[in-house]
């Protein structure tokens, strides 16, 4: 039998996963979620012996029940390739005491391609399945990251155009330069004067814009997102918490059903969302670690129950996270609400109204699953310097926020024996500035990329392609524009009046 999904702001409408994932996002302004999360129906033995391919296809086949065998083991076995430069897909490094479950090894060196190596194939195929004829505008906000990653999965894809919004101060140097010289007659990139959060506020609000749905679909387009509200951006993220359970398992690292905890560190809560899903799927996870930057979004509603965006907006140097609206935590909002699409609705609607919004004592409860915390800036900086120089391996600001955070998770609660696998979420190369200053600020003088070829050295690490590609690689994009006018700058971009 099929699973179906439903908006998380209304469960009475049920469509199919090759549905949801063709709108990316409910026409209530809800997100879609399956009626239920699906079992694992293989065990941990079976699942140790297998590739990451095989592992996603028992994973993926759970929750989209529309596609055919055929279907998704061949948008699998395109998406996790020769892209990826090993073929484990997602190693794991053990390094002072905790696994790094390493998901930077795909073409734009961010856990991002983890699922946007796929997402472009479901979606195609998702098209076929539904006998669209528009030409699918992928229009997406991005913190850094995921604008890169999605554009290389869509470049060039017939039948789909691809628009990515990202905050113009806002992003790391190489971040930026992997955008602007993306190539892809079908993609364009398009910095703001804002922040992410204004940016993916611009992008849903174009979403729900009904007389543009119209306008687009007289001119042969509809829009789809690339953005973790996809519900095919979420489900290939479970694939990696299973797969690196299974090689725990394999290493005789864990024995059969023992717990785990989980760290990552999140800003639009979508990668520890995976986790959970998985947990749920009954994979034997103890905790799950939520790892906040200064934007502490996440921490303070952990702590209190109250989710308040109203608060400064602060650049940090793990600029994936600097977000103020975590929108996958509606997805998780809806599940502790029992599946109360209309309790979750009047909260999202309080989030829109007053920007803040506070869960009952009942929901709170059910959110023990989770431990939340962040580190400042000094702190992310320490914890990289720390475990260069006891340990020789080089992680990125991000990775370091989860590393940091699991410190005091430790302290905190007294938990050292439990075996932990951190997400690790980009490659040190990608910040590389940041990276380096906190190793040491002698190397504040170079240039980006002789900090590059400098981190190499210290990590003995070689440069991903990814960075060597973009050394010399002509700037394509040049658009820039107000938050006001993107909409105005889509319809141009594709010659809609």
């Amino acid at each position: 039998m099929d699973l179906l999904y439903s908006s998380t702001r209304n469960s009475e409408k049920k469509i199919t996963a090759s549905q949801a994932i063709l709108k990316g996002l409910a026409d209530d302004g809800g997100l879609f979620v399956p009626e239920s999360i699906p079992a694992l129906d293989v065990s941990v033995e079976e699942l140790s012996k297998m590739s990451y391919q095989q592992v996603a296809y028992e994973v993926m086949k759970l929750f989209l029940t529309d596609f055919t065998e055929e279907e998704l083991k061949n948008c699998i076995n395109r998406a996790y390739d020769s892209k990826f430069d090993t073929t484990e897909i997602a190693p794991l490094k053990f390094a002072d005491g905790a696994y790094y479950l390493e998901l930077f090894h795909g073409s734009t060196i961010a856990f991002k391609d983890m699922a946007l190596s796929i997402l472009p194939h479901l979606l195609i195929t998702s098209a076929k399945k539904n006998n669209v004829k528009n030409e699918i505008v992928i229009l997406t906000a991005t913190s850094g990251d995921t604008g890169k990653a999605a554009m290389a999965g869509f470049a060039d894809v017939e039948g789909t155009q691809i628009i990515v919004f990202y905050p113009k101060n806002g992003v790391s140097p190489i971040q930026e330069k992997q955008m602007l010289t993306q190539k892809g007659a079908n993609t364009h990139v398009v910095g703001i004067h804002g922040n992410f959060d204004q940016a993916q506020s611009a992008v849903k609000a174009m979403f729900n814009d009904k007389a543009l749905a119209e306008t687009m679909d007289a001119a042969g387009y509809q829009f789809s997102s690339a953005n973790s509200i996809n519900i095919g951006r979420l489900v290939p993220q479970i694939v990696y918490y299973v797969y690196a359970y299974s090689k725990l398992f394999a290493q005789r690292a864990v024995a059969k059903d023992e717990k785990i905890n989980i760290v990552v560190p999140t800003g639009n809560f979508g990668n520890i969302l995976a986790a959970f899903y998985a947990k749920n799927m009954g994979l034997p996870v103890a905790k799950l670690i939520c790892a906040s930057n200064e934007n502490k979004v996440l921490y303070d509603f952990f702590t209190t129950g109250e989710y308040d965006k109203n608060r400064e907006f602060i650049l940090t140097n793990s600029p994936s996270m600097d977000i103020l609206i975590s929108s996958n935590l509606e997805r998780l909002i809806y599940r502790i609400a029992g599946n109360d699409a209309n309790k979750n609705a009047q909260l999202m609607a309080s989030l829109a109204k007053d920007g803040k919004y506070t869960v009952t004592p009942e929901m709170k409860e059910k959110l023990s699953d989770f431990y939340g915390n962040y580190t400042s800036e000094k702190e992310t900086a320490e914890v990289i310097k720390k475990l260069y120089e006891d340990t020789g391996y080089i992680i990125d600001t991000h990775t370091a926020v989860a590393a940091g955070v699991y410190d005091k998770y430790k302290e905190a609660t007294g938990d050292t024996a439990t075996k932990t696998v951190i997400a690790s979420t980009a490659s040190p190369f990608k910040f590389t500035r940041s990276v380096m200053d906190a190793i040491d600020p002698k190397y504040d003088s170079m240039t980006d990329f002789e900090l590059v070829d400098e981190l190499s050295k210290l990590g003995n690490v070689k440069v991903p392609n990814a960075i060597e590609e973009i050394r010399d690689a002509k700037i394509l994009h040049n658009t820039v524009c107000d938050v006001d006018q993107m909409e105005n700058t889509v319809k141009k971009m594709l010659g809609v009046q």
